[in-house]
């Protein structure tokens, strides 16, 4: 990896966090090449990175590098990619997808045709080195290539490859989405934790560092979340009455709908995206 240099194409948070983990993991800074046209967002960079090549202009840093990070906005991601097809098509780099939405095949349409494109999901405790991203490679892609693309997402986190493109948009709502669905059970358990007489700050915390806790322990060992839920759930105990109310309303089914919802909104975006091109 350390010949190899990786444009990053949008300066956002997540390309940040990538950035500041490859460099972590001992990813020479003279590189890494980020693009961005934002001023005050490239002098931003500048002082977090001070090593790494920063531009305003895409073509520069694409024209670099031997893999690209595609790190803009779904509705941007066309325009920047036709603006770098001729780029791309002289210099054949890796390019690494993180937009939601888009699929492979438009992306490498947008391309100029014949690229290896993966799509990977990355989720926002990347920021912190603690993300989880899923990946898709399509067929152009080589297994040198994909093994890249891991080290690079594995900067900030695990990394799981699906086989089938569409699994990405079912990754989206349980991996990308999820950070949101775990805040909103702490905000539950925080305020439901006010109303029945706690202060805020101490309800807060518990509420934090019981969802750090479990998710850790579920982390670290193997056995399954029924077996995890019954070393607490004796027999008759609080928590038994807690989740058999929560079965009786239909937990499970409601968790169900929402993240079908999640994943067919993903498809629907990608829809999009591929028949505003086509018009």
């Amino acid at each position: 990896m350390k010949d190899e240099k990786t444009a990053f194409v949008g300066g956002g948070n997540m390309t940040r966090a990538i950035v500041g983990g490859l460099l972590e993991s001992g990813y020479a800074a003279t590189s890494i090449l980020i693009s961005e046209p934002a001023d005050q967002q490239r002098a931003a960079l500048k002082v977090a990175f001070p090593d790494v090549l920063l531009s305003h202009d895409n073509v520069v840093v694409v024209g670099s590098a031997d893999n690209v990070v595609l790190a803009v906005k779904p509705q941007l991601l066309p325009a920047v990619c036709r603006q770098l097809a001729n780029t791309v098509q002289n210099t054949r780099p890796l390019i690494i997808s993180i937009a939601a939405g888009p699929r492979s095949d438009d992306i490498d349409t947008w391309l100029g045709g014949g690229n290896a494109v993966i799509r990977a999901m990355p989720n926002q405790p990347a920021l912190l080195g603690l993300g989880v991203s899923g990946i898709y490679a399509n067929a152009t892609s080589s297994a040198t290539q994909v093994d890249t693309a891991h080290r690079i997402l594995s900067a900030v986190g695990t990394v799981v490859s699906v086989p089938d493109e569409r699994d990405i948009d079912t990754v989206t709502a349980i991996s990308g989405s999820g950070p949101a669905y775990f805040y909103l059970l702490i905000d539950i358990l925080a305020k439901t934790g006010i109303q029945l007489g706690l202060e805020e700050a101490p309800a807060r915390q518990l509420a934090v560092e019981t969802a750090k806790g479990a998710a850790s322990l579920a982390h670290a060992c193997g056995d399954s979340m029924d077996e995890l839920i019954a070393r607490v759930r004796s027999p008759g105990g609080t928590t038994a009455a807690a989740i058999d109310s929560l079965e009786d309303q239909g937990i499970r089914d409601i968790f169900e709908r929402a993240l079908t919802a999640a994943r067919d909104k993903a498809q629907t975006l990608a829809d999009q995206a591929h028949e505003f091109e086509q018009d």
